[in-house]
């Protein structure tokens, strides 16, 4: 089950492994996406803190953490293809996979009815 927070980050929890990405609302108000600044694997990031940067054509904006832990994985094929994360910010676009530190950081999440709900609101 993928969780949300209110910058518009998503994580999905697999064990100790937390795949990490961007929402769709989040890829459609960038535009397009020509650059991902990668995190680098080993790096142990905080929940809420930068972890990395998507840049599209209007824009670069910052990338938080969802969870805390380990970067144990980054999604390479973002190197030669940030168009990725406008086809499937949710799927084949995720940005990197993070060795969960604290789990109960995910209960922390919005659900995708409180985020679709948080998204609506803010508009």
């Amino acid at each position: 089950m993928k969780k949300y927070l209110k910058t518009h980050e998503w994580a999905e929890l697999n064990g100790k492994i937390a795949t990490v990405g961007i929402s769709n609302h989040a890829q459609e108000q960038l535009g397009d996406v020509v650059y991902v600044n990668l995190p680098e694997v080993g790096k142990t990031v905080k929940a809420g803190e930068v972890f990395c940067s998507v840049e599209s054509v209007k824009s670069a904006s910052d990338v938080y953490a969802p969870v805390s832990g380990k970067i144990k994985e980054v999604n390479k094929a973002l190197e030669s293809t940030p168009e990725l994360i406008n086809k499937s910010a949710e799927g084949d676009g995720w940005i990197a996979k993070i060795e969960v530190s604290n789990p109960k950081e995910f209960d922390n999440l919005l659900d995708k009815d409180a985020y679709d709900k948080f998204v609506k609101d803010s508009e």
